[in-house]
């Protein structure tokens, strides 16, 4: 039950982020400011990509990289900037699920807890209920055997084993 609730919630989260992240994307695109700072940004992680596959294939890392042109470096930082939100609320959400169980998981320990403390308040009380008619089955046995009937014994000594007198 919980499963499907899980994955249908993911697939509503990532139908709601995708408009956001199409938004995020065109803004990008239009402010000057931030235009600038994504180019610079995509064209840093175009370098570190690139020397990261030249070391990965054995090549030189030394060699001069292109630098992306304008357009295709606005067009990955925002697909970049576009897929870190989607992650970004994705990831949000997992770890509001995570908090969510683990609180569920702390009140079903506590609830244990409460039980098996409540069944040791219990065991206790039959315990000093047991010992308190022991005393009194004693002093009963005391008083049978001062009045001289002394076949009744603690334990039901007498008896053969089916409740008949031996």
């Amino acid at each position: 039950m919980i499963l499907p609730a899980v994955k249908l919630g993911t697939l509503a989260l990532k139908t709601i982020c995708k408009p956001i992240a199409n938004r995020l994307k065109k803004e990008a695109r239009l402010h000057p400011k931030f235009r600038h700072f994504i180019i610079n940004m995509a064209q840093a992680n175009h370098r570190f990509t690139t020397r990261m596959q030249r070391r990965i294939y054995g090549r030189s890392v030394d060699a001069v990289i292109r630098p992306l042109d304008e357009e295709k470096a606005v067009q990955a930082s925002a697909d970049l900037i576009g897929e870190l939100f989607v992650f970004s609320v994705a990831g949000a959400a997992v770890i509001f699920e995570v908090q969510r169980s683990s609180r569920s998981e702390a009140r079903k320990e506590e609830k244990r807890r409460q039980e098996i403390e409540a069944m040791m308040q219990r065991d206790e009380e039959l315990a000093r209920e047991t010992q308190a008619l022991k005393q009194k089955l004693d002093e009963v046995e005391q008083l049978a055997r001062g009045r001289g009937l002394g076949g009744f014994k603690h334990g039901n000594a007498t008896e053969d084993g089916n409740g008949k007198p031996g």
